[in-house]
């Protein structure tokens, strides 16, 4: 069983950064995706950023070119670069594993984008 753990969100104004953490415990298989999904209130949550073991990362169409998603080499982490952060990207960030076809989800971190 893989345990995910999310770190970084927080209260930021408008054009402001955040990075979000998400800590990966327990044995993953080389055939899996980590990435960020969010969920604002009254809202589906969605797809942000997703990136392969061996392919390109994925964002959604609302944040390309402000956000960027990186993981290290030991599979153990996966960081979401939040830049020119939006009063629209407030929502609940929660840090996905898919994993040779088994799906872990963190606890969810929130990140606020106010003035």
């Amino acid at each position: 069983q893989v345990q995910l753990v999310e770190s970084g969100g927080g209260l930021v104004q408008p054009g402001g950064s955040l990075r979000l953490s998400c800590a990966a415990s327990g044995s993953i298989s080389s055939n899996y995706r980590m990435g960020w999904y969010r969920q604002a209130p009254g809202k589906q949550r969605e797809l942000v950023a997703i990136l392969g073991s061996l392919s390109s990362p994925v964002y959604a169409d609302s944040v390309k070119g402000r956000f960027t998603i990186a993981k290290n080499n030991t599979k153990t982490a996966v960081y979401l670069q939040m830049d020119s952060l939006k009063p629209e990207d407030t929502a609940v960030y929660f840090c996905n594993l898919w994993d040779n076809g088994r799906t872990s989800w963190g606890q969810g971190t929130q990140v606020t984008v106010s003035s």
